[in-house]
């Protein structure tokens, strides 16, 4: 079985106790915050290795570190093969630094996105507008509604309500 088929089983379980999950996450969460603290500090260095090694290196099993990886993924600027991965799989940790911070803020994950050592990466006013940024990718907006009395944004002429608005 691929190492993210089971980091997801045990991470998303719904046969897990509630409280065993809560747990589970929190425990992740200080321990992804130590990871990002430790790659922020070298912005610009691309750690690499085998899963194995990495997560050797980061003092945490093989499936916290999967699960790692996953949360990393869409942040790197070379993506790493996750849906096939295996401990001895070559993956990097070369992240976009502005990708990671929008994908921290979308994420909701304020631990990660307030760590001081963004302050040494970023000014304040760049770390305003990438969270800026990173709310509005989400946002939906909703054209200008049609009155039923306006004319058809088809081009006939017609109201709408006498043309593509009779159904």
């Amino acid at each position: 079985m691929a190492l993210l088929q089971e980091w997801r089983e045990v991470a998303y379980s719904q046969t897990t106790d509630k409280k065993q999950l809560q747990k589970f996450w929190s425990d992740y969460f200080l321990t992804e915050k130590g990871i990002y603290e430790q790659l922020l500090e070298n912005p610009d260095e691309v750690v690499r290795g085998t899963v194995k090694e990495l997560a050797e290196k980061y003092g945490i099993s093989v499936q916290t570190m999967t699960g790692f990886l996953d949360g990393i993924n869409d942040s790197l600027k070379e993506k790493n093969p996750i849906e096939e991965m295996t401990e001895d799989t070559e993956v990097n940790l070369g992240f976009d630094k502005e990708m990671l911070y929008k994908n921290m803020v979308d994420a909701k994950a304020d631990w990660l996105y307030d760590l001081p050592a963004w302050e040494k990466i970023f000014d304040e006013e760049t770390r305003k507008n990438l969270y800026r940024e990173a709310k509005k990718m989400n946002t939906i907006v909703k054209g200008k509604k049609i009155g039923r009395n306006d004319p058809c944004p088809c081009g006939s002429g017609k109201k709408y309500k006498f043309c593509c608005g009779r159904n």
